[in-house]
């Protein structure tokens, strides 16, 4: 997670900006939950490899947008952001799961196009982060939702239009739902299944990293209608409305 030399005090800035998009995309993939404590200054600091007045910058944008606060003595804490008017019913029913993938299908699929076409460091480092841990858990036969979510909210993040970010945010709980039967069903097929949906996420980060819009709208999407797929072994609910009486 190093984020190399800091060199001099102008670039401070640039790497205070990409602790400040790594923490925050923590904050809303769930890695650092609500009223949670966040890590010791000096531990972040290492784990970002940049030094404590560049982790404070980044602390201080936090403070600024009411997403963390402090506690004098006790360190910095995750606040708990009241929902804002954008809210969905529950996940009850299998039925639901495939509705949420129809909508991420079409809502992910144009936000990564706008996050190849409008990519910059920041985005290619968080998403880089995710699909490294995703990497390392496939490595070790292991299936996380919290680095899947990540990386599929870096994208959303990368198209810089707040509605998407926001609209996969409000979604979160609805997305885990389906990464986590997703994330059951490749542990079914093993070491084949995880590598096949870590290959799908490298090649949308490829499209990102060669700001290639269209190949990262169509890789996204295949990757979105597979795990549908794999989740419901082809055989999709139907969806159709009654007909009237």
């Amino acid at each position: 997670m190093s984020m190399a030399s800091e060199g001099t005090g102008r670039s401070r800035a640039p790497l205070a900006e990409r602790v400040y998009q790594a923490l925050r995309a923590g904050i809303a993939a769930g890695e650092y939950p609500a009223a949670s404590r966040l890590p010791p200054e000096i531990q972040l600091a290492a784990e970002f490899g940049v030094s404590r007045p560049v982790l404070r910058a980044a602390l201080e944008r936090l403070r600024a947008e009411g997403l963390v606060h402090s506690r004098q003595g006790a360190g910095s804490f995750v606040r708990a952001v009241p929902s804002g008017p954008l809210g969905f019913a529950r996940v009850e029913t299998l039925a639901d799961v495939q509705r949420c993938y129809e909508f991420r299908i079409t809502l992910e699929t144009e936000a990564a196009g706008l996050a190849a076409a409008r990519r910059n460091a920041a985005l290619l480092e968080e998403a880089g982060i995710a699909l490294q841990r995703l990497r390392d858990a496939t490595g070790s036969l292991e299936h996380r939702e919290d680095a899947d979510f990540l990386f599929h909210a870096a994208i959303a993040r990368g198209a810089n239009n707040q509605y998407f970010e926001a609209t996969l945010t409000a979604l979160r709980e609805h997305v885990h739902v389906g990464m986590k039967m997703h994330g059951a069903a490749l542990m079914s097929d093993g070491r084949q299944g995880l590598e096949q949906v870590l290959a799908e996420h490298a090649a949308i980060f490829a499209a990102l990293e060669a700001g290639d819009a269209q190949a990262a709208r169509d890789r996204m999407r295949r990757h979105l209608e597979g795990s549908r797929d794999r989740l419901f072994g082809g055989g999709l609910l139907d969806l159709r409305m009654p007909p009237e009486a």
